[in-house]
């Protein structure tokens, strides 16, 4: 028995065939097949393989839906394995799953109906193609399987977010008697890392790393690498270097994950060291590599460090593709340069729907309403399709611009794309009301909420309440929080200040000792800057620094020049009981002040300033910082939990408005 493929000319249409031949010689002409198709005229030409018309439709209304079977059915063709299995890979090449249900009902009525490497084939079909529903229907039906069949549908449910049904298939493969092999397991540990929490992928993964070692599999590059990112994501970093350690033989795929691993951490350090031990051993980093680091310089606003990585990507001639390009805006976006962020929207090869949020994202952080407004109406002039994070993003920046009209518009305007909001867009636009001072509609507006309002829904109105100075709105809002989140000491600290601000210093007083008493602590303030590759920290009245002595001394010169041009302390952010003058001294020694005065020691004249800050920047601080903007001549950018503000000029980018 022999094959062929030979072109031929059917009604008109050039077609590549298997011709199925028996009881004849190999030596045969193209003449003497032709005279056993006894149905179809054929004028062989050639016999030169292509498949471009393996897909081709059917004539004939009435046919299967593909050419090719019509003419097995009408005896012109045999039917053979290898044209289903052509068939099959050419669907999952071309992702057509209809098509392959088309041929899915050919082989269901043929001979090979229970031939387990056609049905593997028809397997990793639908599994490539993402239909689930039809792998998991037909892995069922299957009277015979094998560990192909077993692995294709492991691994199916690892890629597609179902991590939970291939551990499940685990234990069932194992009572079967099968034996998994490396990508069985590879693809176990990839489902166990793409567990919900980390308890659940320590549990699952540490018993895989158990298998694998049972097996002789763990100094397997392919599982040793799903190994280390399995322990990476859950934060297990000690067991992933040991993993990482003893393996024989490394690839990017093992790099990257600890680089990952460590980047997810925040671990700047640790990330940049592995990627040059990686480009020292002549590993090439790949977009992934590159975009892990650039969301750990953006975790931690480390321009100089994202710089550097990005400046690596263009000598080494990569291409700013979309989601290494996405990472890369983040960065730069998050380490206070809202201009860089916007040249890498605008060189983007490809911009799809994250590299729009993402630009949104920038403008919400930065404070540049109007900017974000504009950017979203391009969005939708070129006819891509807003999701629920986009308009989180746009709502945010009308919020943190003050644009109450914008974004009141915009919320309503997400029923025109069919989507519900969730919890943070009523989140945002009670702050969004809660900062026009529009505290009375922001409370009837969660009042009306269809849904049950939240601690974070509350915290937004308690927030507003601070800002104006809404004692008794406060304390409605903060009960409510407390109610809802008494772990949380963000709301505490708040209610706490309103009664500071308004005098009230006995209730004040209780809400600290109710903190006290339910063990809720309160974050410390602290603020850092970068200089020369070195974090420096500070906190309020901080002495730990080597050069406290000459920072102190620099505030304090900054400070006289400052009042000298209009400066005046606003004590009322001192939320202690003490007199007037202590609370002027106490104002003095802020960690942003601090971090600000070691910065003008140690930085270029002239250079921009960089400031981190834990928490919302004091509200003296701010009115500061415009005057020594104006006095130094420097631009000044902090970055505190909310936002980004630019002091240049004297003058501040949010106007005065956080």
């Amino acid at each position: 028995m022999s094959f062929i493929v030979s072109k031929f000319k059917c009604k008109g249409i050039t077609f590549f065939s298997l011709l199925h031949v028996t009881h004849y010689s190999s030596r045969f002409s193209t003449a003497a097949v032709a005279s056993i198709e006894p149905k179809i005229p054929l004028d062989f030409s050639s016999c030169i393989v292509q498949d471009k018309d393996l897909l081709l439709k059917s004539l004939n209304p009435s046919g299967t839906g593909l050419h090719v079977l019509d003419l097995v059915d009408e005896g012109s063709l045999e039917p053979h394995p290898t044209l289903y299995h052509l068939l099959l890979k050419k669907c999952t090449f071309l992702r057509k799953p209809k098509l392959g249900k088309i041929v899915h009902a050919h082989i269901s009525n043929s001979l090979f109906r229970g031939d387990v490497v056609i049905l593997n084939t028809l397997l990793n079909m639908y599994a490539k193609c993402g239909c689930l529903d039809d792998a998991r229907n037909l892995f069922d039906e299957m009277s015979v399987k094998d560990m192909v069949t077993w692995t294709t549908l492991i691994t199916a449910y690892s890629q597609h977010d179902r991590p939970l049904d291939a551990l499940l298939l685990f234990p069932q493969m194992l009572s079967l008697g099968f034996f998994p092999n490396e990508f069985t397991l590879s693809s176990l540990l990839k489902a166990s890392a793409a567990l919900p929490d980390t308890p659940q992928i320590y549990f699952h993964g540490a018993q895989l790393h158990g298998f694998s070692f049972k097996c002789g599999f763990h100094s397997n590059v392919y599982v040793g690498s799903s190994l280390l990112d399995m322990y990476a994501r859950c934060g297990c970093m000690d067991e992933a270097h040991f993993v990482f350690d003893v393996l024989p033989t490394k690839n990017e795929v093992s790099w990257n994950a600890l680089i990952a691993g460590h980047a997810r951490k925040g671990q700047l350090d640790r990330a940049l060291s592995l990627f040059l031990k990686m480009l020292r051993q002549d590993f090439q980093p790949t977009h992934f590599t590159f975009s892990s680091i650039f969301g750990a310089c953006a975790s931690t606003g480390s321009l100089e460090q994202g710089k550097w990585v990005h400046a690596h990507v263009i000598k080494s001639g990569g291409e700013i593709i979309a989601f290494m390009g996405n990472t890369l805006l983040h960065m730069y976006a998050k380490s206070g340069s809202i201009q860089d962020a916007k040249m890498i929207f605008d060189r983007l090869v490809k911009r799809d729907l994250v590299s729009w949020n993402s630009m949104l994202t920038a403008y919400a952080q930065h404070g540049l309403g109007k900017e974000a407004v504009q950017c979203f109406q391009k969005m939708l002039n070129i006819g891509l399709v807003p999701n629920d994070i986009t308009f989180l993003c746009l709502l945010t920046a009308c919020s943190r611009a003050g644009l109450l009209e914008e974004g009141q518009y915009y919320f309503k305007s997400m029923k025109r794309y069919n989507i519900e909001p969730g919890i943070s867009h009523y989140v945002t636009i009670v702050d969004l009301l809660g900062r026009a001072g529009l505290l009375n509609e922001a409370l009837r507006f969660i009042n009306e909420m269809p849904i049950q309002p939240t601690a974070a829904v509350w915290g937004a109105l308690l927030g507003a309440c601070r800002m104006h100075k809404n004692v008794e709105m406060g304390s409605f809002a903060a009960e409510r929080v407390f109610e809802l989140d008494p772990h949380d000491s963000g709301p505490h600290v708040l209610l706490s200040n309103i009664y500071a601000s308004g005098n009230r210093w006995r209730d004040a007083a209780k809400v600290r000792k109710l903190m006290k008493e339910s063990g809720v602590k309160k974050e410390p303030a602290c603020s850092w800057v970068e200089i020369q590759n070195t974090v420096h920290m500070f906190v309020a009245s901080d002495d730990s620094h080597p050069q406290m002595g000459a920072i102190y001394k620099k505030w304090e010169e900054i400070s006289a020049r400052i009042k000298e041009i209009g400066y005046v302390p606003d004590t009322s952010h001192v939320l202690y009981y003490m007199d007037e003058q202590e609370r002027e001294v106490k104002l003095q020694y802020h960690s942003e002040k601090l971090a600000l005065a070691f910065a003008l020691l140690n930085s270029p004249h002239g250079s921009t300033i960089r400031i981190k800050k834990n928490i919302r920047v004091c509200g003296d601080c701010h009115s500061a910082f415009k005057f020594v903007s104006k006095v130094v001549g420097r631009e000044i950018i902090v970055r505190d939990t909310n936002r980004f503000h630019h002091f240049y000029d004297g003058s501040c980018s949010c106007g005065n408005f956080w």
